[in-house]
């Protein structure tokens, strides 16, 4: 991934990304070609390392039985948005201002291992489910289908775990821009809707700002 000195995550991003994952696209390089799968997936933190993303492919998928060359790699992106130039303050200035898309992702590097195991598997459905059923008015358990019936469906997927090796985060969000500007940005992006996006805009101009003040301008320059 292409990323400028100045749009590098912050770690606390990187982690709010990993920690709020949903679904992602799996992609494997293999010796038939890159093989890809969008998948839910849930994110497992440990004591050591970057921890591992969590999910699984149906057992006819063939992303499991083929040999991964090198590092696995899964896609993941926070929130994202076009920008128009209607919103910069500076337009009215000068006008020397284009459209452009903020977002933060993330790509996630690491060895892809297999797990055809119904005790693997049934713990990282119950967890999955468990994530995506929080805050329902009545969420739905693994336990409230019959016992029979989740084993067969077990038998029919196949369990895939990302061991996070290294992660490259990007956070394009205008941090360079004039806090007029950020401002303007900020609120056009609510005004559509776009609440997270405008709040991940907002935080990123915090953080510049301070590097600022503290006289770090190597966070200026770009690669």
């Amino acid at each position: 991934m292409y990323v400028p000195r100045h749009m590098r995550a912050e770690d606390a991003q990187t982690r709010a990304l990993l920690e709020s994952v949903r679904a992602a696209h799996l992609v494997t390089a293999t010796a038939e070609g890159p093989w890809a799968t969008f998948m839910p997936l849930v994110y497992m933190a440990s004591e050591t390392g970057h921890g591992s993303l969590l999910g699984h492919v149906a057992r006819r998928n063939s992303h499991w039985r083929l040999e991964p060359i090198g590092e696995s790699l899964a896609i993941l992106q926070g929130p994202d948005g076009y920008l128009t130039p209607n919103w910069y303050a500076s337009k009215l200035e000068h006008g020397r201002v284009v459209p452009t898309w903020a977002y933060i992702a993330a790509h996630v590097y690491g060895e892809l291992v297999i797990h055809d195991d119904p005790v693997w598997l049934g713990r990282v459905v119950r967890l999955l489910t468990d994530k995506y059923e929080a805050g329902g008015p009545q969420p739905w358990s693994v336990d409230d289908a019959p016992a029979d019936y989740i084993d067969g469906q077990l038998r029919a997927i196949v369990g895939v775990e990302l061991v996070i090796g290294r992660i490259e985060a990007k956070a394009k969000l205008e941090q360079g821009e004039p806090a007029a500007d950020r401002d303007a940005i900020v609120a056009g992006l609510a005004s559509t809707g776009a609440h997270a996006l405008a709040d991940a805009v907002r935080c990123a101009g915090e953080v510049h700002r301070g590097r600022r003040d503290r006289g770090n301008l190597g966070f200026l320059e770009s690669e």
